[in-house]
């Protein structure tokens, strides 16, 4: 028995040997291991190569850039090891870091993407048409109770039945509407006429949700019955829809209101000269009151941002083109377009779209569908809605009764907080997966999300509609939990993330910021390394000065003020007495004639150190010691000489920023090396040959 056990075990043992070579360590970094398959994987990853393509005939080049890449990826793993030591992982500002790449990185998977593809797809629809509408608002606020909604939606449909009826749209607005800018502002010191309800042209985004929604179903024209949003009740007329021409560069003549009845005759004029061929630049200066300088441009203005009539005029125009006259309350106007956009492809609009929708409503639905289906997926149950026996009776599980009893109005103005302790009731609400939910953590998430209304009392509504929010959000946040459990290319960004954040900082502190804050060391690298550069080492350049001259430089704005003999005998004068060029510019002032013009700087003196190659003053035969007389267009500029230095070394001041990075490699290679040496690092250069691609 004992001689069959020997040849087994000698059998199990080269078997497991066997398996472990499969599968070689490549790198070793504090006695852990970095398989040959692990490191593959990253350096096809780095030249964006599939991991299952094909291996091709090896080269210098490719086993170069694969030697390369062990020597960074071993180098990067030393710095990650250390930084692990030193738990930069734990730091605030890391962690900080961490958490909002991984919010951005999640939001793709915790929303529905087919909701969000219909929704992208619908506004871009949409996108095709500008629309003029007007409403008339009947104001509510959104969680109102349900006695002040029914009232205001018996007002909205009294206006609407009006405007059916016949009545005009417009007064029926300054009338009923509760939107301020449809009656106008009338007093003392502002007077602003209404718009009447009037909303100008408007695309997709432009207006909340239902809104436009409502308003992209009418047909020109048509009125709709009242459509409830966050603001009320809304009955919205169709006035126009155009088509859409994007971004434009346009050129406008307005003629202000103000002007009274000569308004509509300049107008007049500024279009007949327009028909005469007249440059419409120069008829915009003559004759508008805004923009006239610019002749009347307005470049990259988009179709929402315009006037209405100004919107319809364009629609009809072709670049080039110019509309009559027509008057609006501002006054009159003609228009002229330079130049409009088509419609950009869906692709081409989705990052603004992507953008646009973190701010619109619209944005509920897919995070409302996502969460029905996490829901589903993990198992949720409400126990507020599910019934046990008491005896005859049947009673739910749990109430937000307790929730309710600790509200007050406070909650209405963002302003409520929860009490710890205040809640005695701890049975759970809900339950999403294995995590439960009670009214405690019910009441932290309204604490965290309140919100302004204009409500009183009433809490068992607000709570209620408050509560599918909540379930809503837990339900995302157990999804959320799973992220890198059920997604490993999630994990891999995220781990790749945190490791580049962990490397970056180590480097931070070790290499870079070291560098520029270690004075003392830095003049010591100075010290060290400036003796080994010379001036016939054309890579050395950059550490030394060339030739380089001192030199003042006169500037006399007019030679009417100073003849040029006049200021060169001054300057002759005050040299030879050894006087400062300070002297010679309080000097030189008092000689100059008066000058008619106060803004104009007379005498300016720069003195200057100037490297040769890389200086314009001088002439190439003006390179020496010498005065030189510079003729300019009105005055000119006197520049005297007075030393030529030859080529030098560089102070580490002058010098700082090449040799800052030159001490950073210095330091660099330096913690490399002790890191290598902490850590025990090991490459296996014989599985690093193995490695094909």
């Amino acid at each position: 028995m004992k001689r069959l056990l020997i040849p087994l075990l000698a059998m199990v043992l080269l078997g497991a040997s066997g398996m472990a070579q499969t599968d070689p360590t490549v790198i070793e970094i504090n006695g852990k291991a970095i398989t040959k398959s692990e490191f593959k994987k990253e350096f096809l990853k780095s030249i964006g190569q599939h991991p299952e393509a094909t291996p091709t005939a090896c080269t210098y080049e490719k086993r170069k850039a694969l030697e390369d890449y062990v020597t960074l990826y071993t180098n990067f793993q030393a710095k990650l090891e250390d930084a692990f030591a030193m738990k930069i992982d734990t730091l605030r500002p890391i962690k900080k870091e961490l958490l909002g790449y991984r919010s951005e990185l999640a939001a793709p998977y915790l929303i529905d993407s087919v909701s969000l593809n219909r929704i992208y797809e619908e506004a871009y629809e949409r996108n095709k048409y500008a629309l003029h509408a007007a409403h008339v608002l009947i104001r509510v606020d959104r969680n109102a109770v349900p006695a002040d909604t029914l009232e205001a939606y018996n007002k909205a449909m009294e206006v609407y039945n009006k405007a059916m009826a016949g009545e005009d749209f417009t007064a029926l607005a300054v009338q009923y509407s509760d939107d301020p800018s449809a009656k106008g502002v009338l007093g003392e010191s502002i007077e602003r006429k209404g718009n009447g309800g009037d909303l100008g042209c408007f695309t997709v985004f432009s207006m909340v949700y239902p809104f436009e929604s409502a308003a992209y179903a009418l047909k020109v024209g048509e009125i709709s019955k009242p459509v409830r949003t966050d603001f009320g009740y809304h009955i919205i007329k169709l006035i126009d829809k155009i088509d859409y021409f994007g971004r434009s560069t346009i050129q406008h003549i307005w003629i202000n209101a103000n002007k009274g009845v000569v308004a509509e005759s300049m107008a007049c004029n500024a279009y007949a000269e327009l028909l005469e061929g007249n440059e419409f630049a120069k008829v915009a200066r003559a004759y508008s009151s805004d923009g006239a300088e610019s002749g009347g441009f307005i470049p990259d203005i988009e179709m929402h941002q315009m006037p209405a009539e100004y919107v319809l005029h364009l629609s009809k125009l072709q670049p080039g083109e110019f509309s009559e006259p027509f008057k609006t309350q501002l006054g009159w106007h003609i228009v002229r377009l330079v130049k409009k956009e088509q419609i950009p492809t869906l692709e081409d609009l989705l990052p603004s779209y992507r953008q646009r929708l973190t701010r619109d409503t619209r944005n509920k639905a897919p995070k409302e569908a996502f969460a029905a289906q996490c829901k589903e997926k993990y198992g949720f149950t409400d126990y507020t809605q599910q019934y046990v026996k008491k005896g005859k009776k049947k009673e739910v599980m749990a109430t937000l009764d307790a929730a309710i009893a600790t509200m007050n109005d406070s909650v209405y103005r963002k302003k409520w907080h929860y009490r710890e302790g205040s809640v005695s009731d701890m049975r759970p609400l809900c339950k999403i997966g294995e995590k439960e939910y009670n009214t405690v953590d019910f009441l932290k998430w309204i604490e965290a999300n309140q919100e302004m209304i204009r409500l009183k009392g009433d809490y068992t509504v607000y709570l209620n509609k408050r509560y599918k929010e909540f379930t809503n959000d837990m339900a995302l946040a157990y999804c959320d939990s799973r992220l890198e459990l059920e997604h490993p290319e999630f994990a891999e960004l995220i781990r790749d993330y945190k490791h580049g954040l962990m490397s970056f900082s180590d480097n931070d502190k070790m290499v870079w910021s070291k560098a520029i804050k270690d004075t003392v060391g830095l003049k010591e690298f100075y010290d060290r390394e400036s003796k080994k550069r010379s001036l016939d080492n054309p890579e050395d350049d950059p550490y030394f000065w060339g030739s380089r001259a001192h030199m003042i430089e006169v500037r006399v704005a007019d030679s009417a003020l100073l003849a040029p003999k006049k200021a060169m005998k001054i300057i002759e004068k005050y040299r030879a007495k050894g006087i400062d060029q300070n002297e010679w510019k309080t000097a030189m002032i008092k000689a100059c004639k008066d000058s008619k013009d106060t803004n104009v700087v007379p005498v300016a003196v720069v003195t200057r150190l100037m490297e040769e190659g890389s200086q314009k003053v001088l002439s190439a035969n003006e390179w020496k010691v010498g005065t030189y007389v510079h003729p300019e267009t009105k005055g000119y500029s006197i520049v005297v000489v007075d030393e030529i230095l030859d080529p030098m070394l560089k102070s580490v001041k002058e010098a700082r920023g090449y040799y800052i990075n030159d001490y950073q490699n210095y330091l660099d290679q330096e913690l490399i090396k002790n890191l290598r040496e902490k850590y025990n690092v090991k490459v296996y250069q014989n599985v690093v040959d193995e490695i094909t691609y």
